[in-house]
C-alpha cells in the first residue's frame, strides 16, 4: 500500500510539474511600462488599466488601448483622449457627462480583476497582513493561491527582501492566479515562488524552521497543522482563513490537541461605510459583513509545553463528541465548484490582458495564441480520455 502511494504521488507530481512548465511559459515580456513605482506614477499609457468614475459614484475598469473606446450610459470617449493626460483628469464627454479617471488602487483591482477562486477580500488581507505580523524580508508560506488576491498584499508586506511560496492543487487556478499579480506588479516583483501540488507536502520538504509565517486558505486547514509545525520557527505565526463556525471550531481543537501552539484566537472583520452629505450623516443601508473568519496562533518551542488556559468551561462545550472522524466533502462547507467553461474564459482573459498590456493594442497577440493552442490541446486529450473511457467500457461488455 506505501509502495502503491508513493507511486500514485510521483505520477501526481509529474503531471503537476508539466503543466506548470506551461503556465511558467506564458510571462509578460517584453515588458514596455515602466518598473517598481514608477510604473503608478506619470501619465496614462497605452496598456495599463484605468478606473473611470461616474456622478453616481460608479466605478468601471478599463485596459487603455490606443484605438480603444469607453462606453457607458453616465458618458463614453476614446482611450486616445485620455493616453498622455494626468492622473485624475476629469473628462467632459461629448453628450455632456463628466468622468473621473484614476489609476484603481490594490483594493479595486481585486475586486475587478479575472477569477477562477473566490477572492480574499480587501478587508481580510489587511487583518491578515496585520494579525500575521508579516514585515518586509519575512518568509511566507501560503497555501489556496486561489486568484492571486491575498498574494498580491503578502508581497507587498514582504517586499524584495522577503520571500512568498504559494501552493495550489489546481493548475489552472495557479495560471490565473500569476497572470494577476504579474500584471499588478509587471516585470519586476517581490521574490514569488508558486508550486502546484499539496501543502502538506511542500511543507514536509522545506527546512525546519525556514518560515516565518503560515497562511491556510483552504477546505481543510487542519490536515496541514503538523506539517506547518515543522516549517515553522518558534514564534512564527500560523494564520487560517475560514468560511464557517464548523471548519474554525475544528480547526481550533485540533491546533489544541497538537500541543504545538498558543491558544488561538478567532475574530472577524465587517466593514460599514457612511452616507456623508452635510449634515445627513449615517451608516450606509448595505455593507460587507462576514466573509470569512481569522484564527491565528503560534508555535512554542518544541521543548515546551503550551498553557492551559484557566477559565468556567461553558455549559454544554463538550458533552458530546465531536464529530471529527468522518471523511468531510467539498458539500458540508457549501463550497460552489467552478464550472470548466467559466475556468476557460477566465484564462483566455487573463491572457488576452497580457497582450494589451504588452502592445498597448486590443487585437489580440502572442498571450492569446499560446493560450488557444494550450486549450485546443485540453481539449483533443479530453476528447482522447472520453473515448479510450467508452472503448473500455465496451471491452468489458464483451
Amino acid at each position: 500500500m506505501r509502495h502503491a502511494n508513493s507511486l500514485q504521488r510521483a505520477i501526481r507530481q509529474n503531471l503537476w510539474t508539466q503543466q506548470w512548465r506551461m503556465i511558467e511559459s506564458m510571462t509578460l515580456t517584453p515588458y514596455p511600462h515602466p518598473l517598481g513605482a514608477d510604473r503608478r506614477r506619470g501619465v496614462f499609457r497605452a496598456g495599463e488599466r484605468v478606473q473611470i468614475t461616474d456622478v453616481k459614484g460608479r466605478k468601471y475598469t478599463t485596459m487603455l488601448t490606443n484605438n480603444g473606446y469607453f462606453q457607458s450610459t453616465r458618458g463614453s470617449f476614446r482611450h486616445s483622449e485620455l493616453i498622455g493626460r494626468e492622473e485624475g483628469t476629469v473628462i467632459d464627454t461629448h453628450d455632456g457627462y463628466r468622468l473621473l479617471a484614476l489609476r484603481p488602487l490594490v483594493g479595486d483591482y481585486v475586486l475587478s480583476m479575472p477569477r477562477g477562486a473566490t477572492v480574499i477580500y480587501p478587508k481580510d488581507a489587511g487583518q491578515i497582513i496585520h494579525q500575521a505580523d508579516i514585515f518586509p524580508g519575512a518568509r511566507v508560506f501560503e497555501a489556496g493561491v486561489g486568484s492571486g488576491a491575498l498574494s498580491l498584499s503578502l508581497l507587498a508586506a514582504v517586499g524584495m527582501d522577503g520571500q512568498l511560496i504559494s501552493v495550489e492543487r489546481r493548475p489552472e487556478f495557479a495560471e490565473i492566479a500569476r497572470a494577476n499579480v504579474e500584471s499588478w506588479y509587471g516585470a519586476q516583483m517581490p521574490p514569488w515562488e508558486v508550486v502546484v501540488g499539496d501543502a502538506a507536502d511542500v511543507l514536509s520538504e522545506l527546512a525546519p524552521g525556514s518560515i516565518d509565517v503560515v497562511v491556510l486558505d483552504m477546505l481543510a486547514p487542519w490536515e496541514n497543522i503538523d506539517p506547518a509545525a515543522h516549517a515553522l520557527r518558534s514564534g512564527g505565526v500560523i494564520l487560517a482563513y475560514v468560511a464557517t463556525t464548523t471548519q474554525m471550531s475544528r480547526f481550533v481543537e485540533t491546533l489544541r490537541s497538537s500541543s504545538m501552539y498558543t491558544e488561538p484566537e478567532a475574530n472577524e472583520t465587517m466593514l460599514r461605510t457612511w452616507h456623508l452629505d452635510g449634515l445627513a450623516v449615517r451608516p450606509d443601508h448595505r455593507m460587507v459583513a462576514h466573509t470569512g473568519f481569522l484564527v491565528v496562533a503560534r508555535k512554542i518551542a518544541s521543548d515546551s509545553q503550551p498553557l492551559v488556559p484557566k477559565r468556567r468551561p461553558a455549559p454544554a462545550a463538550h458533552s458530546e463528541a465531536l464529530d471529527w472522524e468522518r471523511e468531510w466533502e467539498s458539500a458540508d462547507f457549501g463550497e460552489r465548484t467552478i464550472s470548466a467553461k467559466k475556468l476557460r474564459k477566465v484564462r483566455r482573459d487573463v491572457a488576452h490582458r497580457a497582450d494589451v498590456e504588452t502592445t498597448g493594442d486590443d487585437a489580440p497577440g502572442l498571450h492569446s495564441e499560446e493560450i488557444a493552442q494550450q486549450l485546443d490541446a485540453e481539449a483533443h486529450e479530453r476528447v482522447a480520455n472520453r473515448l479510450n473511457r467508452v472503448a473500455s467500457r465496451l471491452t468489458e461488455q464483451e
